[in-house]
């Protein structure tokens, strides 16, 4: 089975993080520039929250489409789920759709380690899947063929 430390090393280790004091205008540049859904908010070298397009879109449907001045601090989710690089993937999985989170920390510890996305864990899956029957079918293929014996009975 998948673990999710498996992920991260074939995702890589890009990691964005951000302060909770931060301006929600900057962040929004940020996740811009960078193409991501999802900031770790870290205060004093530990996990305070995370935040996605999910909050910045409340957060604009909140105050009539304006960012306006507020810090990160009062839109991120302070109690996000998190994994360990042990989780099974299957297990994320099943986080991920009870929470309805797209985007979970990875966590050894009290160190993060990355993020994984619900796009990382669908492509690790399918990847898996692929491999799994591609060596099915290469299995298949080296059968001995019982239509092979019964040529041998005939003749």
């Amino acid at each position: 089975m998948i673990k999710v430390s498996e992920i991260l090393r074939v995702k890589g280790d890009a990691l964005y993080t951000v302060s909770p004091d931060t301006p929600v205008t900057q962040v929004v540049d940020t996740m811009s520039v960078h193409d991501i859904g999802s900031l770790v908010v870290m205060e004093f070298g530990e996990l305070v929250g995370m935040l996605t397009f999910r909050e910045i879109i409340r957060h604009l449907q909140k105050n009539a489409g304006s960012l306006g001045t507020s810090t990160i601090r009062s839109i991120m989710d302070d109690a996000p789920v998190t994994v360990s690089p042990n989780t099974e993937v299957n297990e994320v999985r099943r986080l991920m759709l009870d929470k309805h989170a797209r985007y979970i920390p990875v966590m050894d510890g009290r160190m993060l380690l990355g993020v994984i996305s619900f796009y990382d864990v669908a492509k690790a899956v399918l990847e898996a899947q692929g491999f799994e029957n591609r060596m099915l079918k290469a299995y298949i293929r080296d059968w001995p063929g019982e239509q092979r014996e019964a040529e041998e009975g005939m003749a």
